[in-house]
């Protein structure tokens, strides 16, 4: 019982550090989780987080909460994904509070529009982390339809400009679909 409570506190606090330090959004915190929960303490896989990174962007909402959530889940069941969704909402709860109190005097700073330029270029690079993980991921699996659809999902959003939902949902269906196909196969033997 001491070691699931020690785990939860664990859970609560790395999220809350976590969260009260991303800037750009919810990738940056995915990037974040997946070194604290694979690397450093060694509760997932590093499959198993790109998987839930995925099913995170994937699902309707913040990219934080979700992956928050799933983490969480993931480690300590429903209690681990309540605790981790708190830790995740506190900071940009306080953060967007003080903001709105005090809009009218960090809307015109030229110092805070100098800082929010600044970070944006660490977004950017880390957004880019996440990406070439993710992207390594898949290139590991060596099967070139998956490597098929990146490039293509890729080029229907970025060049064709289509949806992300549609992009999203039809590579879902031909992920299902070549499981579907691939244990079909294997049971077949």
């Amino acid at each position: 019982m001491e070691s699931k409570r020690k785990k939860l506190l664990q859970l609560f606090v790395s999220t809350l550090k976590l969260s009260a330090c991303t800037f750009g959004g919810g990738f940056v915190i995915v990037v974040l989780m997946r070194r604290k929960f694979v690397e450093e303490l060694g509760w997932i896989k590093e499959q198993e987080m790109l998987d839930l990174a995925a099913i995170a962007q994937s699902s309707p909402g913040a990219i934080a909460v979700n992956a928050s959530i799933l983490v969480g889940y993931h480690v300590a069941g429903v209690l681990g994904a309540l605790v981790t969704v708190v830790g995740t909402i506190i900071p940009p709860f306080v953060i967007i509070s003080v903001i709105s109190f005090f809009y009218q005097q960090f809307r015109d700073n030229p110092i805070v529009s100098m800082a929010m330029t600044g970070m944006l270029a660490g977004v950017a690079a880390v957004i880019f982390d996440v990406v070439i993980n993710m992207a390594k991921g898949i290139i590991k699996q060596k099967r070139i339809f998956y490597v098929l659809v990146m490039a293509a999902s890729f080029g229907a959003v970025y060049f064709l400009k289509i949806n992300v939902i549609y992009v999203i949902l039809v590579c879902a269906l031909m992920g299902g679909a070549d499981t579907f196909l691939r244990l079909r196969k294997e049971g077949d033997r």
